[in-house]
């Protein structure tokens, strides 16, 4: 860090970075001077660079060490580098990265460490005891909808160790190519979504009857007890049949889940998504790397991380391929990428669109700089696994579960992927929540913690301040993690009842 929290606080985070980020709240102004001696020659705001040194056009901009551009025209010591100064570099050639070439972390394992978690008959670890109703088309939804609202308000109370019931809706099923090669990716995500650890597996499928997707398709060989319900059946004569069948069928599951309990379970039995959304420029020196001391501490301790979002990982891919467990997981990395790139080169869009408007604002010139940013989520173990979308997880360690990086696509797939808990970083700010797992918030700055105090869980903020380190707040994180995996703190989106709807990933044709 440049400066202090006492004279105008400026970030560089590496020796060869020509850029700084302004972390006052409210920017620094025109004529303040840094310790380096760079006289600001303009007002910069909070979290956006500003040169260190003068750039000539051309030339490379740096910041974590790598280029994040080159200056569109000259940019002069002091100056505030706004978005359109930076030229955005080409990615990575996929055809020249090194695979499997950096050794492993010396780490000691971590022992000792539990959570209270939901044991199930195949040896997964709930961390919540949900009832889930599986959906094979969207025309089923509304009732869905209206069922989950009466067996809530109807029945749970008589099934107090039940937390909740969620209805599985989407919006696939019908009027889709469902034998597109493509197809595969939505089909696999919802017969994933119904074995996530959290719903204990007891499998409920409401089908329509009619539907592209036969509702038996979403039924798991292993769910012994599944129930499966068409509304077409001849048997429910009007809507209030069908609704008496659907209770009563939800009640035998209910009454199974209510005899589940917690029991103490090692850490190696955690399955944890790690995700960023509203992201800014603090997100990559902050929560971030706080997010990933603490994904490094559950892989000591034997349990499992995924990572996700391709396009906030492509442009910074040349630095995760090293880290592959072998050869044959590094091939998967690229895989995942190259088909990202074409998916991407066939709809008529490049990865230019993203950041969003929001994380310019929050002081991210391009998506290569979010990605430099969003990849130390991951933090330092070997990656040890590669999910295509939908996949389930197969081997605890680091695995990297391939998604899109919309914060709903990526939460539902990484729920398929069997993730029990999630935690998600913001600069920005998000009401982003999931009914079927917690979401632990981080907030990336000290601005954004203190306005939404009752929507946040942690303030990585203070790591930019000098007051805490990324290793304190990488261990409170792990800490708070145990927790709300045993049900003993509830997850500020949980505690509101703020909750996304799924949203599958569906490149296939719609028809």
């Amino acid at each position: 860090m440049t400066g202090t929290a006492e004279r105008a606080p400026v970030i560089r985070v590496g020796d060869k970075d020509n850029v700084a980020i302004a972390v006052a709240p409210g920017g620094l102004p025109a004529g303040t001077r840094l310790d380096d001696g760079t006289v600001l020659t303009e007002n910069v705001p909070f979290g956006h660079k500003v040169a260190l040194g003068d750039i000539e056009a051309g030339q490379p901009i740096v910041r974590y060490g790598e280029v994040i551009g080159t200056a569109a025209g000259p940019i002069r010591c002091g100056g505030w580098i706004r978005e359109s100064a930076v030229r955005l570099p080409e990615p990575p050639a996929l055809s020249e990265l090194p695979l499997a070439t950096r050794p492993a972390p010396a780490t000691e394992p971590l022992e000792g460490y539990t959570f209270e978690g939901y044991r199930n008959a195949d040896g997964t670890v709930g961390t919540k005891n949900v009832l889930a109703i599986a959906t094979s088309v969207q025309c089923v939804a509304g009732v869905a909808d209206h069922v989950a609202g009466r067996i809530r308000r109807e029945l749970l109370p008589r099934y107090p160790n039940v937390d909740d019931v969620v209805a599985l809706n989407h919006t696939y099923g019908c009027g889709v190519a469902i034998n597109a090669p493509a197809a595969v990716v939505p089909i696999r995500t919802l017969q994933n979504l119904v074995r996530n650890p959290n719903f204990g597996g007891e499998v409920m499928v409401i089908g329509l009857g009619c539907e592209k997707l036969l509702p038996q398709t979403l039924m798991p060989a292993e769910a012994e007890g599944g129930s499966l319900l068409s509304l077409q059946d001849p048997a429910f004569t009007g809507f209030g049949a069908m609704v008496d069948g659907i209770m009563e069928t939800a009640e035998r599951h209910l009454e199974r889940l209510n005899g589940r309990r917690r029991q103490t379970c090692p850490a190696a039995d955690l399955v944890v998504g790690v995700q960023c959304g509203g992201s800014d420029a603090f997100s990559g020196v902050t929560a971030n790397p706080a997010v990933g001391f603490a994904a490094d501490l559950i892989v000591r301790a034997g349990g499992s991380v995924m990572f996700s979002e391709v396009t906030e990982v492509r442009d910074a891919i040349h630095l995760l391929t090293p880290r592959a467990a072998d050869a044959e997981v590094g091939r998967a990395l690229l895989r995942e990428m190259a088909w990202y790139d074409d998916y991407l080169q066939l709809g008529g869009a490049d990865r230019s669109a993203n950041p969003s408007p929001g994380n310019k604002t929050g002081g991210l010139s391009n998506v290569v700089e979010k990605a430099l940013g969003s990849i130390v989520k991951s933090g330092t173990s070997p990656i040890v696994d590669v999910l295509a979308p939908g996949e389930r997880i197969r081997r605890r360690g680091l695995t990297f579960a391939a998604t899109p990086a919309s914060d709903f696509i990526c939460g539902t797939l990484q729920l398929a992927s069997g993730m029990t808990l999630q935690v998600f970083t913001t600069g920005r700010g998000t009401p982003y929540g999931l009914a079927m797992a917690p979401v632990i918030k981080v907030a990336t700055n000290s601005v954004l913690a203190t306005r939404w105090h009752d929507l946040m869980d942690l303030d990585a903020g203070r790591i930019a301040t000098g007051e805490a380190s990324i290793a304190d707040v990488g261990w409170e994180l792990f800490h708070l993690i145990l927790d709300v995996a045993s049900g003993r703190k509830q997850a500020a989106a949980d505690k509101l009842g703020l909750h996304n709807a799924l949203v599958l990933f569906n490149p296939a044709p719609v028809t």
